[in-house]
């Protein structure tokens, strides 16, 4: 077999081919030699040995290329070599080996080509002795510029392998990474040197060779190798940490890996610290090992790991270029505040040179006065707790002109889950910026004026829940999952298809739908259209049959009408034993007199599961005064209105001492249970976001007095009896009226149990008309119109700008926004209080089925005496006899409540009610399939 010597690094080795070379003639003479040509001497003259002549019937001499005095790459491919190089093409200036790419330095006296040369099988099938054989192409046309070799994927003409791109993700970022290159700086060829080329080869990788310090600069700078493998075993040829130093004095290493291959260490020696090659530029350290499978596997690490990591790294680059050309002014803080990073329009908005605000804290710059005092620390409150806040900011240029900026300033989370930086993004305030707001005011200039300030209080919150899709879920887990999904869906959806739709609110749904497709001036135009009609009084709804059921008929007929006005010799008059005084009752002095069952009791009322009716039996059915102690205590109602506990203590007293223990329902225990169930609504955080503290106060007392001194009778039986209230009050909203005139005479009436004596008039009246409008709001025949009004109102375009923005900030931009129309608060409070005084069905089930039970008496004995006083019996399904309190549970559910809870749940997002609403649903849908008509099924009646 041919073979060829090993040249030396100074261009030594002889010919043994057995055609017409000559044999003792040494390759690597001359500056054909040092190029990778072979030359032969006879006698004076020199002559080339061809390919062919080398190649002869499979025999001859395998080229061998050796090192030039200038350190250019040097290769050998012969029966004896490790070296996976094999059919040789050199052209002008370049020797290309199979796949290697040789800059050479005498490109004239290179031969045109050397010819493919057969070769023996290498012995035991070595992988890193195989031959890459490609006889389809004796020739690669590329043209390298790098002063080493590289390999290109390919194995044998059996299978090619395909070497693509690598997709990455960074954040949103979707990035293609090209094939790794590799450069392997080797001053010898050996095994561990051949281990690194074969698993590039493996690997799919680009690889290089470089033998001297100045061709591997030189092949770097060019290729930008990703991984750099340098050889430490050996100092005699080059030193490896003065090659790391200079690769990494160049800016293309920032993103490199380089790899420093040691030499393995006995078991009796200690091994070397790793801190001299890290100092000298190495990322890390390889154990000689000259497996491929090692080789492989540490170069895959190396790409998964610290590679992947760089690739990220430098698209960062594209961001930064988009953050430097953006025309908003954005600030990066870390979690304590200090400046990373400004870009040119901070600089130019604030008139500060970056390099003077990288590195200091915020509170080292000066601050403007215009700002309220707390706002900082409002905005503190929200960021610190991962919460987006968006709002008007006054800050303070270089100059020290102070500018008013809208500011948004998203937390980042980072490493550990922890809050790792804040992004601040900037662009100077435009007063009658609110074009994209939902709610367009065209109202006087008492909503419309400077509404900075009030801004600046408006933090904005991202919400992040979810719709009531979360029920779903829950109820999926069942038996029947399909049969609740089927009735229970998105509370969202729900809103689209309502089954009770007013005229109006046809009508808004066909503005809406013209205005996707209409010219500005068109849309704005409608806008106006809609302005006005969601604040006129136009949405009493087209009351239709919903279904045969006649429970549904009678609720209807009972609740959402004034009577039948059918003349009557009998006239109801209506028990005026108004209990002004409170002296008789047992109420502790303080809150720390409270006894010690109250006080265990009470420690669950922030909890909507709370059980009112343990609070009734310990308290001997006055729980009113102990709940209302401690609600007001924690929404601070006492602070707001200036008055002392003791004349709370006091109002609460007379308020419960004037609703009738002897209601099977309607008494203080029920007023009692809206209270809590409103407190619960007030602490949702769209809820708590959209009202002022004036709204909670208010919202507090109408539901403390929004029954008071009720008969345990419905408005039509008091109109239909002709009772003195119906009469005064001309048969229109009688008992919501008759509770609020009455609250408010108890309250003034006597200077101990007057919280209002201490707030001056125009709060007063403020307050008044807000308490007033919730009671009002809670009598059932105007219900369809608050729910319509809400859900168009507030619903339906909140629902749209989701669609359309997919934004959760503009959702927040929203919410605080409300604080600037008060009749869009206005509609958020009256459905609060309406869901609170109807809130039984969404009650935990043993609760929702006493409140059952409770209201079914009251209608049992109103029924009984409308028969016995010849009245018009309004409710003639609730005859006590006949009656199916699961019948009439589900037409309530269905007519009523469904819908008003999809769209309260929508806006406050409350699973754990819509829950129990469709557990409870379900409950009575069950005694009903089973044709029960009490509470419970008979074997249940042990309760």
């Amino acid at each position: 077999m041919g073979g060829s010597g090993r040249g030396s690094a100074t261009g030594g080795g002889w010919c043994r081919c057995r055609s017409r070379c000559h044999r003792g003639v040494r390759s690597g003479d001359g500056p054909a030699a040092r190029a990778g040509g072979r030359w032969e001497q006879s006698g004076p003259a020199r002559r080339r040995c061809s390919g062919a002549e080398w190649g002869r019937e499979g025999m001859g001499c395998a080229p061998s290329i050796h090192v030039s005095q200038s350190g250019l790459i040097y290769c050998r491919d012969s029966d004896e070599s490790n070296s996976p190089h094999q059919t040789t093409t050199i052209s002008q200036g370049t020797a290309t080996l199979h796949g290697l790419f040789i800059k050479t330095d005498a490109a004239d006296s290179i031969p045109a080509v050397l010819a493919y040369q057969s070769r023996q099988p290498p012995p035991f099938g070595d992988p890193r002795r195989k031959e890459r054989r490609d006889p389809g192409s004796s020739a690669r046309a590329r043209t390298p510029r790098c002063c080493g070799i590289e390999t290109e994927t390919q194995t044998s003409n059996a299978s090619i392998r395909q070497v693509s791109t690598t997709e990455v993700h960074i954040g949103p970022m979707r990035l293609m990474q090209d094939p790794v290159q590799v450069l392997l700086i080797f001053a010898k060829e050996d095994n561990q040197s051949d281990g690194f080329w074969w698993a590039c080869d493996r690997a799919g990788y680009r690889c290089n060779i470089a033998r001297t310090p100045e061709s591997a600069l030189e092949c770097f700078l060019d290729k930008h190798q990703e991984i750099i493998v340098i050889d430490h075993r050996n100092s005699r040829y080059f030193d490896a940490e003065d090659i790391c130093r200079s690769i990494r004095a160049t800016k293309p290493s920032e993103h490199a890996v380089i790899l420093a291959v040691v030499p393995r260490t006995s078991a009796d020696q200690e091994e070397t610290s790793i801190l001299p090659l890290l100092n000298a530029g190495f990322n890390r350290q390889f154990m000689e090992n000259s497996s491929i499978t090692a080789c492989y596997n540490e170069l895959v690490q190396i790409e998964h790991g610290e590679v992947r990591s760089q690739f990220k790294l430098r698209a960062c680059n594209a961001v930064f270029t988009a953050l430097d050309h953006c025309q908003e002014a954005i600030e990066i803080t870390s979690e304590d505040h200090v400046i990373q990073y400004v870009n040119p329009a901070f600089e130019q908005m604030m008139g500060y040179h970056k390099g003077e605000l990288i590195g200091r804290e915020l509170t080292e710059l000066p601050k403007s006065d215009k700002n309220c005092a707390d706002l900082l620390d409002t905005i503190n409150t929200f960021i610190k707790k991962g919460k987006e806040w968006q709002g008007v900011y006054y800050t303070r240029r270089k100059s020290g002109d102070s500018i008013q900026q809208q500011v948004k300033i998203t937390p980042v989370i980072g490493q550990g889950g922890k809050i790792r930086h804040f992004v601040s993004l900037k662009r100077l305030h435009c007063a009658n910026e609110n074009s994209n707001q939902l709610y367009k005011s065209h109202h006087d200039d008492k909503y419309t004026g400077d509404n900075s300030q009030s801004e600046s209080h408006s933090c904005r919150c991202k919400n992040r829940r979810k719709d009531s899709i979360d029920i779903k879920l829950i109820t999926s887990q069942s038996s029947d999952a399909a049969t609740l999904q089927t009735r229970r869906y998105s509370s969202m959806a729900r809103i689209h298809s309502m089954t009770i739709e007013a005229p109006i609110t046809k009508v808004i749904n066909i503005i809406n739908a013209a205005q996707e497709n209409s010219p500005v001036t068109v849309a704005e135009a409608l806008d106006r259209v809609l302005e006005i009609l969601r604040t006129t009084e136009l949405y009493s709804p087209q009351l239709g049959t919903k279904d045969e059921d006649p429970h549904t008929s009678d609720l209807v007929g009972g609740l959402m009408t004034d009577g039948l006005r059918r003349l009557s010799g009998n006239e109801y008059v209506f028990s005026k034993n108004v209990n002004l005084s409170h002296s008789l009752l047992s109420v502790p002095n303080t809150t720390n007199d409270v006894p010690p069952c109250v006080v265990q009791l009470l420690e669950n009322e922030e909890s909507w599961d709370f059980n009112i009716f343990e609070l009734e039996a310990v308290t001997n059915k006055r729980p009113l005064v102990y709940l209302g102690l401690k609600v007001f205590a924690r929404f601070g109602v006492c602070e707001f209105l200036n008055c002392a506990e003791a004349t709370l203590r006091a109002w609460l007293q007379v308020i419960e001492a004037n609703y009738h223990s002897s209601n099977s329902y309607h008494n203080s225990t029920h007023a009692a249970d809206v209270l809590h169930a409103t407190a619960f609504f007030l602490r949702k955080e769209r809820v708590k976001g959209s009202l002022d503290h004036l709204d909670e106060v208010a919202a507090l007392i109408a539901a403390t007095i929004h029954d008071v001194d009720h008969p345990g009778r419905t408005n039509s039986f008091l109109c239909n009896a002709g009772s003195e209230l119906a009469v005064l009050y001309n048969d229109m909203a009688v008992l919501e009226s008759h509770h609020t005139a009455l609250a408010f005479q108890l309250t003034t009436t006597d200077s101990k149990c007057n919280i209002f004596k201490n707030i001056d008039r125009n709060h007063y009246r403020t307050l008044r008309q807000a308490i007033i409008d919730m009671v009002l709001a809670t009598e059932m025949t105007k219900h369809f119109e608050h729910v319509n009004r809400f859900v168009n109102s507030i619903n339906k375009p909140m629902a749209s700008e989701e669609t359309s923005s997919h934004n959760d900030s503009s959702d927040c931009e929203r919410i605080a926004n409300i604080k600037n129309f008060p009749d869009i608060q206005i509609l958020i409070k009256r459905m609060m209080i309406k869901c609170a005084d109807v809130a039984n069905p969404c009650r935990p089930l043993e609760l929702c089925i006493e409140w059952a039970g409770r209201i079914s008496e009251e209608y049992f004995a109103q029924t009984e005496e409308e028969k016995r006083k010849g009245l018009p019996v309004v409710m003639p399904v609730f005859d006590r006899n006949t009656c199916s309190i699961p019948k009439s549970q589900i037409s309530f559910i269905d007519y009523f409540i469904t819908d008003m809870f999809d769209a309260w749940d929508a806006f406050a997002h409350l699973p754990v009610l819509m829950q129990h609403l469709a557990n409870n649903y379900k409950y009575w849908k069950t005694l009903d399939e089973l044709k029960c008509k009490s509470l419970r099924l008979p074997s249940e009646n042990n309760y």
